[in-house]
């Protein structure tokens, strides 16, 4: 017997698709990005709080090479893109879930015109990248206060300790 994908399959955008996936999506479109390798309590909730901001959420993930980057460690990510990107887009909160491989989703931010940019606690608005933009066409952009202190980082030395 064949099984059909799971809808959520579908709010997986390519890059390049983003314009016209975006176009569909009710306003205020609120965007915020990340890694989002092992997804936990602190990752949901916050999530969930951005939704609640307006009436869709996009989540941009870093792809693996951008993940890479960051200096996470030679191992991160744990979960390779297609799998984070599945487990995002079967969230409640998320309606369409695209990646960048830049360091930064600056081209995104611009390409999709986002009316509520967020990113986590640890970012003060001003380092936000593309703060300064969707401040300028009218928007607003929040730094949404941790709930729970976790993180992936903290799991992995948890696990590592363990072993």
């Amino acid at each position: 017997m064949d099984y059909p994908l799971p809808d959520f399959e579908a709010y997986c955008c390519p890059p390049e698709q983003l314009a016209e996936r975006v176009a569909a999506l009710p306003r205020p479109l609120v965007f915020t990005n990340g890694c989002f390798d092992i997804l936990h309590r602190g990752h949901v909730t916050y999530l969930a709080q951005a939704r609640a901001l307006g009436a869709s959420l996009i989540v941009a993930l870093n792809t693996d090479a951008s993940v890479k980057r960051q200096g996470k460690g030679d191992d991160r990510p744990i979960n390779p893109l297609a799998n984070r990107a599945a487990v995002m887009a079967s969230l409640a909160s998320v309606d369409l879930v695209t990646w960048f491989d830049a360091d930064t989703p600056h081209e995104l931010i611009l390409a999709c015109r986002p009316d509520v940019l967020v990113k986590g606690g640890d970012w003060s608005i001003e380092r936000i990248v593309g703060s300064r933009e969707v401040l300028e066409w009218g928007g607003q952009v929040h730094s949404i206060p941790f709930l729970h202190q976790t993180s992936t980082t903290q799991m992995l030395q948890k696990i590592r300790a363990l072993g």
